[in-house]
C-alpha cells in the first residue's frame, strides 16, 4: 500500500507504466468530469462514481489478483482501512468477473487512512482494503479509481 499526496506523484511513476500512466491520468482529471468508465490503455482504465460514505461498509474488505487500485477523490473526503491479506478471513471466494474477493478482520487493527485534499491511495494485490467509509460524518465524495493490470 501507498498513501501520499498527489504532489508526490513522480516518485512512484517508475514502478510500472500502468501505474505512471494512471497516476499522471490523476494530476489532469477534469473535477467535472462525468460518472463511468475511462479506458486509458489496455491495460489501464479510470472508473468516476458518486456516493455518499457511510459508518460501515457492507462487503466488507476487498482484494484484486488482476489489477492495482488507485484510489482519489475529487471531491469530499473518505476513510479506507487496510490490512495485508494474511490478517483477514476471506467470507467471499475469489470472483474473477469483478476481480474481488472480500474478507473480514480477523484480530488486527487496521491502518486508516483518509484520502480527499490532494491525498491518494494505491493498493496492491496483497492489500485488503474497506473503502466508502466515513471520515467523521457521512459525505457526499466524487472518487476516482484506476485499475492497473498487474
Amino acid at each position: 500500500m501507498i498513501y501520499d499526496k498527489i504532489s508526490n506523484l513522480d516518485l512512484y511513476a517508475g514502478l510500472s507504466e500502468g501505474l505512471k500512466l494512471g497516476l499522471e491520468y490523476l494530476r489532469s482529471v477534469d473535477p467535472n468530469i462525468e460518472k463511468g468508465v475511462y479506458h486509458l490503455s489496455p491495460a489501464v482504465r479510470a472508473i468516476v462514481s458518486e456516493y455518499d460514505t457511510k459508518p460501515e461498509n457492507e462487503y466488507g474488505y476487498e482484494a484484486h489478483r488482476d489489477y492495482i487500485d488507485i484510489q482519489y477523490l475529487l471531491s469530499g473526503t473518505e476513510r479506507i482501512c487496510s490490512l495485508p491479506l494474511e490478517y483477514l478471513r476471506q467470507t467471499k471466494a475469489y470472483n474473477g468477473d469483478i476481480d474481488a474477493a472480500f474478507y473480514t478482520e480477523a484480530d488486527m487493527k487496521p491502518q486508516e487512512s483518509i484520502i480527499g485534499n490532494g491525498y491518494f491511495a494505491i493498493y496492491f494485490p496483497q492489500d485488503g482494503h474497506m473503502p466508502g467509509l466515513c471520515a467523521g460524518g457521512s459525505g457526499a465524495v466524487k472518487k476516482v479509481v484506476v485499475k492497473v493490470k498487474c
